[in-house]
């Protein structure tokens, strides 16, 4: 039994049967992307005995949970990354991977709260609530001051209940036509509910509710809530991403033989001398040529666009179409203080915010990271991070990172009377975007090319999962798909339940869908 798994409806996915011929040597694969999906496809591959080098542009690896050195205006040595990011329990998929090299995941600490609150004042909080569903989502309202109960009556119960049978890839046929916004409008939650309780979340898939999917809402809300009894706690990690995570992890890697190719940029992808591929990377010795069986594209979107548009002869012209259309989520913005005195003693260690014009989140990494806890006990002060997750697609990034932190000190007042001993500032535009109607054109895990697959979490598996664990999972799932071709045993996946966990919710839901068509979920 996976020891991640508490939920008894968890479900095991059992990986392909071998179905092709044992090779008569051991297979070389590239893997070109070294952050969580890479090195989960790595991993899947190198425990089978398969031959690995990992490909990645950046200095070190994490992908988007990269972090790097950088030396703070009065002489400290810190680690930048690019932000926050929250381990929920039912990442089973990602949970695993870490587990190959901290079998007790003693490199994550829980965070047992972490309130939300609105521009209004308008406050909620998760601590307390039942894990298993629907009592969690009933508790919520029944303590949420967001779900009045004068304005619960004008809910609109039909569109509601589309939430409870969030199976995939079913809600993507029924929803997906949708946006968030729209799916937010027609329930008729209470206005500060759908800002607070779930507008919140929605943006954590950095965009805003008009530009995403209301199926891929509904997944989230199926994930961490309705779906899952694992519940919404999640864990952070104790030390910095390279520090906790990556650094063990490459250890371990690299005792199963698998190669590193760091600071490499790949030029193109070509036809091998033999069956296979010629990968042409840039590296600080020029330009080299490397022959492999096969290919894992584990790279973000950009990335992923730029190389397929670089390399003519790879895949099919109607599969190239598919990764040229591979969207982009907006820029997204994160701001990290070093300020000369603490915050407040109460202050979480995660606050999300709403009804602000871009402010999304405040995390203060003193209240769990070790290092940022060492300097702040050691200079008096404290390490604040902001987060902006889709900001208008034309700025003034100067201007943002003053709108932000203004938006910051409207929240914690405390932050008016600070100085800023040092800052950093990550402005990225190379998340994946979900849109409404973009569900089936989606790249899958295979491609036309059996020795070519893709991972990322912007890559459909049609299981529930998201961001982090859908990124490991589809790099599982790529190496499981080479292994079955060349005669070995892939990796068991698990994910929460794929679909609505009670019989009769269910069938409500149903009730509230005329036959053959979408869900009946008209606004007033």
């Amino acid at each position: 039994m996976n020891p991640d798994v508490n939920d008894p409806r968890a479900e095991r996915i059992d990986p392909p049967a071998p179905d092709g011929p044992r090779p008569g040597r051991v297979p070389r694969v590239a893997v070109v992307g070294g952050g969580i999906a890479g090195l989960a496809a790595a991993c899947g591959l190198a425990e089978r005995g398969v031959g690995v080098v990992v490909f990645e542009r950046e200095d070190g690896l994490g992908g988007r949970l990269r972090g790097w050195d950088t030396t703070l205006a009065d002489g400290s040595a810190a680690t930048m990354s690019r932000g926050f990011h929250a381990f929920f329990r039912q990442y089973y998929n990602l949970r695993g991977l870490l587990r190959r090299s901290d079998p007790g995941l003693d490199a994550l600490v829980p965070l047992a709260d972490y309130p939300l609150v609105h521009s209004s004042g308008a406050r909620d909080r998760f601590s307390g609530l039942p894990t298993t569903p629907p009592w969690n989502a009933f508790a919520l309202a029944a303590v949420s001051r967001s779900f009045p109960a004068s304005e619960l009556a004008g809910v609109n119960v039909p569109a509601v209940l589309q939430l409870l049978d969030a199976d995939v890839p079913g809600v993507h046929e029924r929803l997906g036509h949708r946006s968030a916004r729209e799916l937010l409008e027609v329930t008729r939650f209470p206005r500060t509910a759908r800002h607070l309780a779930f507008e919140v979340f929605s943006r954590s898939f950095f965009a805003a509710p008009e530009r995403l999917s209301a199926a891929e809402m509904a997944v989230m809300f199926h994930v961490y809530f309705l779906g899952s009894s694992e519940g919404l706690v999640f864990d952070v990690p104790r030390s910095p991403f390279p520090q906790a995570l990556w650094n063990p992890l490459e250890a371990y890697l690299r005792g199963r033989g698998v190669e590193f190719r760091t600071g490499a940029s790949i030029d193109r992808i070509a036809p091998g001398e033999r069956p296979g591929h010629a990968v042409f990377w840039r590296g600080s010795e020029g330009v080299r040529c490397e022959e492999f069986d096969a290919a894992v594209l584990a790279a973000d979107p950009p990335g992923l666009r730029s190389l397929v548009a670089a390399s003519p002869e790879l895949g099919t012209a109607e599969w190239r179409a598919r990764v040229a259309g591979v969207a982009s989520a907006p820029p997204f913005l994160v701001s990290r203080y070093w300020l000369d005195r603490p915050v407040r003693p109460h202050r979480q260690a995660f606050l999300g915010t709403a009804g602000y014009p871009t402010l999304d989140n405040v995390s203060v990494l003193d209240r769990y990271e070790d290092q940022a806890r060492e300097w702040a006990a050691r200079t008096g002060g404290s390490v604040v991070e902001l987060h902006a997750y889709a900001l208008p697609e034309e700025h003034d990034p100067a201007v943002e990172r003053a709108s932000l932190w203004k938006q910051a000190v409207a929240v914690y007042p405390e932050l008016a009377g600070a100085r800023a001993v040092d800052a950093r500032h990550e402005l990225r535009a190379d998340c994946a975007l979900f849109p409404p109607g973009g569900y089936r054109d989606r790249c899958t895990v295979t491609t036309p090319d059996p020795t070519l697959v893709v991972a990322g979490d912007h890559v459909r598996v049609d299981l529930p999962v998201a961001l982090m664990e859908g990124a490991a999972t589809t790099g599982l799932s790529a190496a499981n798909a080479l292994l079955s071709r060349w005669g070995l045993p892939g990796h068991a996946l698990w994910t929460v339940p794929r679909r609505g966990r009670g019989a009769l919710l269910r069938a409500l839901a149903r009730g509230a869908r005329q036959p053959g068509q979408r869900p009946v979920v008209r606004s007033r």
